[in-house]
This record gives C-alpha cells, structure tokens and sequence, in this order.
C-alpha cells in the first residue's frame, strides 16, 4: 500500500469515527435536560422532515468564502434572536458541550469545526427550553426557507447566510451525514441545531432534532449589524479541550 493509500484510508477511518462521535454527542446532549418541564415542549414534530419550504422563493447565489474569523454573535432576526456565542467542545462522555442551562440565552460554536463563513459547515447548537422557560432556539422550527441569519465575527465582519433547509430528524433514524454533512463542496454554510418533538418523560430526551441549514451570501463590516441593548460581543470561554473531537 503506498503512502497515500495509507493517508487516505487513515482519513477515511478518522472521518467515519468523527461523524459517529457527533452523532452520539448530539444524542447524550439532547439527554441533558431536566425532566421538569412545566408544560414546555419543544414545538416541532415529523421525521426528517422540511418545515415549510415554500416553492416561490427564490434564493440568492452563494458567495465566496470569507477568511477565517471566530464568531462573536449570531443574529436571527424572524426570531428576535440576538445571542452570544461561546466555544464549545465535547465533553468526557464525547457530548457536545453546549452553553450551561444558567446561561441558555447563549448559542454554542462547535470550535473543533469549520469558522463561520470559511468553506465548510459551521456547527452551532443551543438549547430549546430550560427546567422553567424557552431557551434562544426555543422558535427554531419557525425558521423559513429564505430568511437571513447574521454571524458577527472578531475579524470586524457580519457573514449574513440564507436558510435553505429547515428538517425535524427523529432521533432514531438521525443521519449525521445528511444533516451536518456540506451540501455544495467549497461552499461556507452553517447549522443551527437544536432538540424537537416531544419531550419523552420516560428516557428524559427529545425525540428529535431540529436542523437549520443555511449557505453564506454576503459580508458586511460589523458596524452594519444593530447591537441589542446591552449585548455584548465578548467571545466566551473556551472550552476545556479543542481539537479534532467530532
């Protein structure tokens, strides 16, 4: 076997069991919730099913990857989302490690990952609901093909993304390549992800997973975004442990 057989089939095998850690963090993950819920569920059900693709909307051409830069804050404007960003990694039993129910207002960047608006899918995850009230991705579901979602970077830019896929994917029959995988090679595109269905009592876990999938179609300097009243853009802590962990 020559060198690159080994290199590529080395990459093959580091690839599948990346793919495979992310799909049982995403599963530990959507565990991590409290069994009290005090009349909240998530507002989605379906099996990998699109949530409202409407057949008249035409969407723009995807632009050119930008240069790589952190991200700062996400902006969601159809959800009145204006959020921080925090680094997240995997956790000890390979979860990832979302932003604490203490600080469920936050968005989690998958750091180990692609930089929003690099080629690539950049991860973010955040919580549907807390033990006592909705939580930033609490209206995830109600995302529609064709509207913007902004990602200020600490490079001084806004990646402004369009939605193009909005699915609810039971957990029992999840595809982590169909749902993280880039859908178009040396595009920059983004997911959003968050719990679903209902709230099983029984397994304390969601049954499904909402995904948002969108592709970069602009930048703009930062100034153009408008702040919420105090928000600020500190990136927040990193997490314990970075690196290829998928």
């Amino acid at each position: 076997m020559s060198d690159r057989e080994r290199s590529t089939g080395s990459g093959r095998l580091v690839a599948g069991v990346a793919w495979a850690m992310l799909l049982l963090g995403l599963w530990l993950w959507g565990r991590e919730v409290t069994d009290v819920r005090q009349g909240i569920s998530a507002p989605t059900t379906g099996d990998a099913a699109a949530v409202g693709r409407p057949d008249d909307v035409e969407l723009p051409p995807s632009a050119e990857p930008l240069a790589d830069a952190r991200p700062r804050r996400i902006d969601i404007p159809s959800m009145g989302v204006q959020a921080s960003v925090v680094a997240s990694g995997l956790d000890e039993q390979g979860a990832i490690d979302p932003p604490p129910l203490s600080g469920a207002g936050a968005v989690g960047w998958y750091a180990a990952g692609t930089r929003p608006g690099a080629a690539g899918a950049a991860l973010f995850v955040g919580h549907v609901d807390t033990e006592s009230r909705p939580a930033v991705f609490y209206r995830l579901s109600a995302v529609r093909i064709g509207e913007t979602v902004r990602v200020v970077r600490d490079d001084g830019t806004v990646a402004e993304f369009t939605v193009d896929d909005v699915r609810v994917m039971d957990r029992d029959r999840f595809d982590a390549r169909q749902a993280y995988g880039v859908r178009r090679p040396g595009r920059a595109e983004l997911r959003l992800i968050t719990c679903g269905g209902t709230f099983d009592r029984a397994s304390r876990t969601y049954t499904a997973n909402v995904i948002v999938s969108a592709y970069l179609t602009g930048g703009a300097p930062a100034r153009s975004a408008t702040a919420p009243p105090g928000a600020t853009d500190r990136a927040g802590p990193r997490p314990r442990a970075l690196g290829p962990r998928e």
